[in-house]
């Protein structure tokens, strides 16, 4: 990456990187929750503490180590001069205080995407690892149907997925999994509780795996034993809905109208205020990143990125069903790297 034309165009002397995300995508430092970036026109240099010496040698950059938390600065004081950029959606308002208290001769500019929109961009290593990481989904959702019985606990049926997906090889999970059952299967992100799976109930699992450093996501829906019609056309309207999304995604669509495609289905149906996100986003070195796919984005879609396509109807009192993909864009259409099967499976 040319770091001094980057600083040119921004118009900048340095640029303060905090975001964990950032700091890895840019160094490849595993550990960039515990790491900053400082960029100036000689390049790039990491920032971390003595917990992580051998990582920060094994990075291409000059790297520096805090001896303790508090010296920050004092490092910092050997970069910052002039125009220095922060990332503002990440900086806290007090560590720009102690900034603007430390260093009164600086101007602190805030600065916005500066990489978060080149993340967006999958190289063919970045595409291949969350190629790995939908795989590993696609494992864990096969083995985790025979657990899905009336008495399980949804508790139990999360901890057995994150046990099995980390022996077959994620790193961790790409977020906490939702295991909701019955009613609960209303909250979108209801995580796993201690309900007990009943009888004639759909259950939602959303999950993700993690492979060096990247991420997966994808939501199925199944049913526990024999459900009512009343549920049977809730999850066939969601199913309908995806697959008009999902067969639209191409360069050049915007996620404004992915977004209606599934909403304006789901409202023909009778579904349109239970659909109560958006389709989709993007997934890369973080579950949720750019583009997104909702009613007010205008992102439009390239080669080379990878989104998520996920409508769902939440109905309280009655349950919930989301159907979600993993998919890349490519040059010509799209690819589904998500292969669970979709079509209603009754346990």
């Amino acid at each position: 990456m040319d770091f001094a034309g980057l600083l040119e165009r921004l118009g900048l002397e340095a640029l303060f990187v905090s975001n964990p995300h950032n700091v890895r995508y840019l160094s490849g430092f595993v550990e960039g929750k515990d790491a900053k970036l400082v960029i100036t026109r000689e390049g790039p240099t990491l920032i971390t503490d003595g917990r992580y010496l051998v990582e920060a040698q094994q990075q291409p950059f000059p790297y520096r180590i805090l001896q303790r938390r508090n010296e920050l600065n004092r490092i910092l004081a050997e970069f910052f001069q002039g125009r220095v950029g922060f990332e503002a959606e990440h900086l806290s308002v007090a560590q720009l205080e102690a900034f603007q208290k430390d260093f009164p001769q600086v101007t602190f500019v805030p600065t916005r995407g500066v990489f978060e929109g080149l993340r967006q961009q999958k190289s063919p290593e970045e595409i291949a690892r969350i190629r790995r990481a939908a795989a590993l989904a696609d494992q864990g959702f096969r083995h985790i149907l025979p657990y899905l019985k009336p008495g399980v606990r949804e508790l139990d049926i999360a901890l057995e997925l994150e046990f099995f997906l980390r022996k077959a090889g994620s790193e961790g999970m790409a977020f906490s999994p939702t295991v909701a059952s019955g009613e609960r299967g209303a909250q979108p992100h209801g995580g796993a509780s201690a309900k007990t799976i009943c009888p004639g109930e759909l259950v939602t699992l959303d999950f993700g795996c993690v492979v060096e450093g990247y991420c997966s996501d994808m939501t199925r829906t199944v049913a526990v034993g024999r459900v009512s019609e009343e549920l049977r056309s809730l999850y066939q309207a969601v199913l309908e809905a995806q697959t008009l999304a999902l067969e639209a995604v191409a360069p050049g669509r915007r996620g404004a109208e992915l977004d209606a495609l599934a909403r304006q289905h789901l409202e023909q149906k009778g579904y349109g205020p239970y659909f109560t996100h958006s389709l989709g986003h993007g997934v890369g070195l973080y579950v949720h990143e750019g583009p997104s796919l909702s009613q007010v984005s205008e992102d439009v879609l390239a080669p080379h990125q990878v989104v998520t396509i996920e409508p769902g109807v939440y109905i309280q009192g009655l349950g919930g069903c989301r159907i979600e993909d993993l998919v890349l864009v490519t040059a010509t259409g799209h690819e589904v790297l998500s292969q669970s099967p979709k079509e209603l499976i009754e346990l």
